[in-house]
């Protein structure tokens, strides 16, 4: 289990994302905009934020700078060129949308060697019901 901040302006894509990750046990934060959270294991973020074509890629650079052991898993609707490539951080990967479950459970597994259990009905914390949850103010 890992937690997740989910940075895609796109609500449907992020409200998506955040709910199949919670299923896999993951917990999740999420912002429309650009954010970091201490004690995060992963950064899902889009590369084009808003305003800002490549506001993913500077977010992650800057996360990383901060938090070095932070994985980033990028998502983009755009194709990704070696160019776009060559200014992802080390170790991260991409998503192309529109990407199923299953490449986002992928990414997860194959790329980070994170793997998930469903939460326990019971389990507040887990599900996402405890006060790290929802929406990151920015």
């Amino acid at each position: 289990m890992a937690l997740v901040l989910i940075v895609e302006d796109e609500e449907q894509v992020r409200v998506l994302a955040e709910s199949y990750l919670r299923e896999q046990g993951h917990r999740t934060l999420s912002a429309g905009t650009k954010d970091t959270a201490d004690g995060v294991d992963v950064l899902f973020a889009d590369i084009g934020l808003r305003d800002d074509i490549q506001g993913g890629l500077h977010l992650a650079k800057e996360a990383v700078e901060r938090h070095p052991r932070l994985k980033v898993l990028y998502a983009t609707g755009q194709s990704v060129t070696d160019g776009m490539r060559a200014m992802f951080v080390d170790g991260s990967a991409v998503l192309e949308k529109p990407y199923t479950v299953e490449q986002l459970q992928a990414s997860f597994t194959v790329h980070f060697g994170i793997n998930a259990q469903p939460p326990k009905p019971t389990d507040k914390a887990a599900t996402g019901g405890g006060a790290d949850s929802g929406y990151v103010s920015v």
